[in-house]
């Protein structure tokens, strides 16, 4: 069996759940990547090991004619960005792989909202692409549990783990996955996350203002203290009654800021006044 990937590193275990049960990849879709937050190194140094063909371009009908062309029987998309065109008539079988528990969490991006909401479940899904996105039936899902101090790194990392689970299940048999594919009923859409939604607002408990800072990790929370705003990428909380205004600037130690919030401190250990986006870009 052979199948093309659509896909960053981010869910590249799509991909290794497929090759481990014998399947033979035949090209890669990818997009480019400012390897701050996205990066597809990976899968790229893979496809080009492999003298596959790549492409950096989004997905037009006429690639998934060459992929009918040559006897591809899967377009597996993980983490691809834009929308694809109608596969039927060419590729036998296309399915995304989605980092939430279908239909809840659909959308770009879900995993900040399921530590911001203090879900205690989350899961990971895969489901028959169609014209909408994260709406197809859907033909695999894995749920687990969530710890009440999750961060965004160990939901990744749950994630990617049942990623590969998931691929290997459908790998052994795709064909009767779609044909037991389930229909998504009603379900929910997480936006894209705003600055808004990154900004720590000291008013609120240090227990609030340290799952912004969990959920987000290392695409940084906004603070802002005194005239001006940095990017917090971590912190520490301390609970304990005081007498500051929320948002003062308590302490510095170096680069360790102590804040004060609604019943305590925070206590920030890394952060920069420039984004890392920006930070990165200067370096260029």
């Amino acid at each position: 069996m052979r199948f093309a990937f659509a896909g960053i590193d981010f869910l590249a275990d799509a991909f290794d759940g497929f090759v481990a049960r014998g399947w033979e990849p035949v090209a890669l879709f990818t997009r480019p990547c400012d390897d701050i937050h996205d990066t597809n190194r990976r899968i790229v140094a893979e496809a080009r090991r492999r003298r596959l063909p790549i492409s950096l371009s989004r997905i037009v009908p006429r690639d998934l004619a060459t992929l009918a062309e040559i006897g591809c029987d899967a377009l597996v998309v993980a983490g691809y960005p834009w929308r694809i065109p109608a596969c039927d008539g060419t590729v036998r079988h296309a399915l995304n792989f989605h980092p939430s528990p279908l239909p809840e969490g659909r959308g770009p991006y879900p995993l900040y909202r399921a530590i911001l909401e203090a879900r205690e479940t989350w899961g990971m899904s895969a489901h028959v692409l169609d014209a909408d996105f994260d709406t197809g039936p859907v033909l695999a899902r894995e749920t687990f549990p969530l710890a009440p101090d999750e961060t965004h790194e160990t939901l990744l990392a749950r994630c990617q783990l049942a990623t590969n689970r998931i691929a290997r299940a459908l790998a052994a048999d795709l064909p009767g996955a779609f044909a037991r594919a389930e229909p998504q009923v009603g379900g929910s859409w997480f936006p894209r996350a705003s600055d808004a939604d990154r900004t720590l607002d000291f008013r609120l408990p240090v227990a609030t203002l340290m799952r912004r800072v969990r959920a987000f990790g290392p695409i940084e929370t906004l603070a802002r203290i005194g005239q001006g705003t940095i990017h917090v990428a971590q912190a520490h909380a301390i609970a304990g009654a005081h007498d500051h205004e929320p948002g003062q600037l308590v302490h510095q130690y170096r680069r360790v800021l102590i804040v004060a919030a609604a019943d305590g401190f925070l206590v920030i250990t890394r952060w920069s006044p420039v984004s890392l986006d920006a930070a990165c870009n200067l370096g260029r």
